[in-house]
């Protein structure tokens, strides 16, 4: 298994969005079960995903921002995606963090999230996120880096597809006021 001091991290490209949708689709279905429903998440989450990152990584804006970690033979490790200016209290929205199984606790997702503070404190943004509420791993990592819980709150249809949330599953939204506690 690579330590995080092997993992490369660069800027996404277009050739990377099959990856990274994969790498999502399986994020997706390892820690949202419950959440989203099981017809969802076993059926067409990865074309959804497919298609979201098609559109994301084809947009020239510089609007957003989106990293990939490498293993040393180039083998997706995880990645980070970051919308700028995405609410007017918040700031900058990593939109998305996400790393593979097998590589969790090793030190990508530490610096993925580095990478996203560098981004964002150059536009003098804060920086926030949402996380589902059952998934108390991510919400540990937030906060063992600083995040501060602000509130909770129902979580948005993947695609604005009711059907495809499984109840009313709940978010919970962490802010960064100053990102540069996430570059230690």
């Amino acid at each position: 298994m690579p330590e995080a001091g092997r993992i490369t991290i660069r800027n996404a490209s277009r050739a990377d969005s099959g990856d990274i949708a994969a790498l999502h689709a399986e994020s997706w279905r390892r820690n949202y079960r419950g959440a989203y429903s099981d017809e969802f998440l076993d059926g067409d989450v990865l074309s959804d995903r497919r298609s979201t990152w098609s559109q994301r990584l084809n947009d020239d804006s510089t609007s957003t921002a989106t990293f990939v970690a490498e293993t040393p033979d180039a083998t997706l490790a995880g990645f980070a995606h970051v919308a700028f200016d995405a609410d007017a209290q918040w700031g900058a929205l990593l939109d998305n963090l996400h790393v593979t199984n097998e590589l969790k606790r090793t030190g990508i997702g530490t610096r993925l999230i580095a990478e996203v503070a560098k981004v964002t404190l150059d536009r003098r943004q804060k920086l926030h996120l949402y996380v589902l509420e059952q998934n108390t791993g991510a919400q540990a990592f937030y906060q063992a880096r600083g995040g501060r819980f602000v509130e909770a709150s129902l979580v948005s249809a993947p695609g604005g597809v009711v059907a495809r949330l499984r109840g009313s599953p709940r978010r919970h939204l962490y802010v960064w006021d100053d990102p540069t506690t996430l570059l230690h």
